[in-house]
């Protein structure tokens, strides 16, 4: 829990960050990054992003490829966000090297490559990236079942910048529990796309999908509870989803909790 405390004291706010403490203490910072981004204070999150990736941190930029690509706080700008997230992928994002397969798929906001887009999943689907992986089956014409060929075509919608159709999709397959689609749903809610940003909302969302085990959400929900953004502040529940989320390999979260035990 020392992370988390260590955080009670600097909530995210308007202010400027201080990014000679959030170079000191990378991890930190990302989380401190991503605080700041659900309270849509996306000047904070890109100065916190900025100063990390300068200095090689993949989290970072790949976080700021989604502020270009989707023209959160600057005006959409897809060849900066391609670079952020080429330079992540190289450096081992599976979250980049999935991005990437989708965008090189789908052919809508870059050019339509197949041979990267195979291997950017492939490289995300060895990280154990089951939705990489279920997308490499459908390009090699596995069958998939009718939730997994659903969530795929929100995913291309996403990634084509239809997110009002993608929403109704996931909408759907949210309400028969399916965690990945809540998931998505959330970030979805937090971010503003394709429905009105609402934060009350998005953490219902990540609380469904982390009861159901989606790392994702659980870290989402980590964050929320650490910072009174969407749920009310409680540092032990948060500390209880951090560690959920890190036993289930995510990378964030394991990073925030190897910070504390070498501390």
């Amino acid at each position: 829990m020392l992370i988390l405390l260590a955080l009670a004291g600097q909530r995210a706010h308007a202010d400027a960050p201080d990014l000679a403490e959030i170079v000191r203490n990378p991890v930190i910072g990302n989380y401190k990054g991503y605080a700041e981004f659900k309270m849509a204070h996306y000047d904070n999150a890109r100065a916190i992003w900025e100063a990390l990736a300068q200095r090689g941190n993949a989290e970072a930029n790949f976080n700021l490829g989604i502020l270009d690509e989707d023209g959160l706080g600057v005006t959409p700008d897809m060849a900066s966000a391609l670079r952020h997230y080429e330079t992540a992928a190289e450096a081992g994002s599976s979250r980049a090297q999935y991005r990437l397969g989708l965008l090189y798929a789908t052919g809508v906001k870059v050019p339509k490559d197949d041979v990267r887009s195979d291997q950017w999943f492939a490289a995300a689907a060895e990280q154990g990236d089951s939705d990489a992986a279920a997308r490499l089956a459908l390009r090699r014409g596995v069958v998939n079942t009718q939730r997994d060929t659903d969530f795929q075509q929100a995913e291309t919608l996403h990634a084509s910048g239809k997110y009002a159709e993608a929403v109704v999709i996931l909408k759907r397959l949210a309400q028969t529990g399916d965690a990945r689609s809540q998931s998505r749903l959330g970030w979805m809610f937090e971010a503003g796309q394709g429905v009105a940003r609402d934060l009350d909302k998005a953490a219902v969302l990540f609380r469904q999908a982390a009861g159901h085990g989606d790392a994702d959400a659980q870290y989402a929900l980590a964050v929320m509870l650490q910072t009174g953004k969407g749920l009310p502040r409680n540092l032990i529940e948060a500390d209880t989803w951090m560690h959920r989320a890190a036993e289930q390999g995510h990378k964030p979260a394991m990073a925030a909790l190897k910070k504390v035990a070498a501390s």
